[in-house]
């Protein structure tokens, strides 16, 4: 395994993160694994080097934190650990238990803590935009947790460039603590945050992690029986062009004589735009795997070939406050005229 600077700060996290959506509770989703079928992932992981594992509090209700955080404490020392959880979406009925107001996220920072069994997180995610909460009071809070010791570094994640930004526009100003990194959607069937987020992370030397490099499974043929019998988003892909790029991963696969899913993690993985890739596991199988995807070096003409038939579609995001007044699910893509 090999470690990399994350962004401008001193810290050095695994080449790879292990991204644990998928642990806590098939009680939450029925994809999301329990306890039992979770520690064998999280024990292959660090058996292989993984130092670098991402949570949040809204995975299984806070059971993901439990599981991921009490299990990994138990198999190594915290300080070899690189551990970041993320808080913003609703935990309960409270009109306080969601967003980014200075009640939430202290509230929130504490639970999250208590739930893991530790007294610090090195990374701490805002998980989306509020534009229910002055930024001034949520940039102020953050800082105050990361000047309580409560987190290490903050960082952000499924927002607009110009929403990340300004956050850190305000926390420069106020001489508040900045986001040193950045988590977003990227695939070869979605490649929105090349156009202006990867570009101010790169200018600005923010580490960025990306998440869902199979385009929620369905780069591995359409995702996994589970997955696709439970995630209503799924549908996000799966027009003609998406099956398209699909068929062209397979082809490339079949060459290489390796999986689809290592095709599509080893195109992320070599893009260049990601400081840390976020991969998934349902098995220490899936773990190898997705290792050994990072050895596999796409030569400019098979690049070429899986990136050719992409076009422009529509910013995932969940900056629609009608929709969460209601409490409905994150729109699964957040029309943006100039970037439709």
């Amino acid at each position: 395994m090999d470690y990399v600077r994350f962004g401008q700060t001193g810290l050095k996290t695994s080449s790879l993160c292990l991204g644990t959506m998928g642990i806590g509770s098939s009680k939450w989703k029925g994809w999301v694994l329990d306890e039992d079928r979770s520690v064998p992932i999280l024990k292959a992981a660090l058996d292989a080097g993984i130092n670098f594992f991402d949570m949040a509090d809204w995975y299984s209700t806070g059971l993901n934190e439990r599981v991921v955080g009490r299990t990994l404490l138990s198999l190594t020392e915290r300080g070899k650990l690189v551990l970041a959880t993320k808080a913003f979406y609703p935990m309960s009925n409270d009109p306080n238990d969601k967003g980014l107001s200075r009640k939430h996220l202290l509230a929130s920072i504490d639970k999250s803590l208590r739930q893991m069994g530790t007294d610090y997180v090195d990374l701490y995610v805002v998980h989306a935009f509020d534009p229910e909460t002055p930024i001034e009071e949520t940039m102020r809070a953050l800082h105050d947790i990361v000047v309580a010791g409560k987190a290490r570094y903050i960082g952000a994640s499924t927002m607009y460039a110009w929403q990340f930004a300004k956050m850190n526009h305000v926390a420069e100003k106020n001489g508040w603590t900045r986001f040193v990194n950045m988590q977003c959607q990227y695939s070869l069937l979605y490649r929105e945050e090349e156009r202006e987020m990867m570009p101010y992370c790169q200018e600005d030397g923010i580490a960025v992690t990306t998440f869902s490099p199979l385009a929620r499974g369905y780069l591995a043929g359409g995702g996994t029986a589970s997955r696709a019998a439970f995630d209503p988003y799924l549908d996000w892909f799966g027009d003609a062009i998406d099956q398209e790029i699909a068929n062209r991963v397979n082809q490339v696969a079949r060459q290489r004589g390796v999986s689809p899913s290592q095709i599509a993690q080893a195109w992320v993985i070599g893009s260049g735009n990601s400081t840390v890739p976020l991969i998934g596991a349902e098995n220490a199988e899936q773990v190898a795997a997705a290792i050994a995807a990072a050895s596999i070096v796409l030569s400019a003409e098979e690049r070429g070939l899986l990136e050719e038939p992409y076009r422009p579609r529509d910013v995932i995001n969940d900056y629609n406050p009608l929709r969460r007044a209601r409490g409905l699910a994150p729109s699964p893509a957040a029309p943006l005229a100039a970037n439709s």
